[in-house]
């Protein structure tokens, strides 16, 4: 009988199924899958280790259970990678455009930045942000 074998998955993929996860309401379980021990994030509201930013994600999960991430684009170089996402706190949500920079160690995400800007409902530009 043939057996498949799996591939490990790519730190595109790894990037992708964090914030899914943490997007649902699985923080925990998104950091205890792919954040490393020397953990450290820029997010210029909370502190910069591990815990600061997991407890504020599960505070956004709780007030926002209806949130969704709908990733536009996912690009990786070398051990980093950055996904550009549209993400709607509540279905009726206009949202925001955000984007997610990781850096990865031994397929653990060690470092994080995220940007965002709000969608605005009237915008001229006829592209769209996406």
């Amino acid at each position: 009988m043939d057996q498949q074998i799996k591939s490990p998955a790519s730190l595109k993929e790894i990037a992708m199924s964090f914030l899914q996860l943490s997007a649902s309401g699985n923080v925990r379980e998104a950091y205890s899958r792919y954040i490393g021990h020397n953990f450290r994030h820029h997010n210029p509201f909370f502190r910069g280790d591990a815990d600061s930013l997991m407890l504020a994600m599960e505070q956004s999960a709780t007030q926002s259970p209806n949130k969704t991430i709908v990733i536009k684009r996912a690009i990786q170089e070398k051990d980093t990678v950055v996904v550009h996402s549209h993400v709607k706190q509540h279905p009726n949500d206009v949202g925001g455009a955000v984007v997610h920079i990781f850096r990865f160690q031994n397929n653990k995400i060690v470092e994080m930045w995220d940007i965002g800007q709000p969608i605005p409902e009237d915008s001229p530009n006829e592209n769209g942000v996406f």
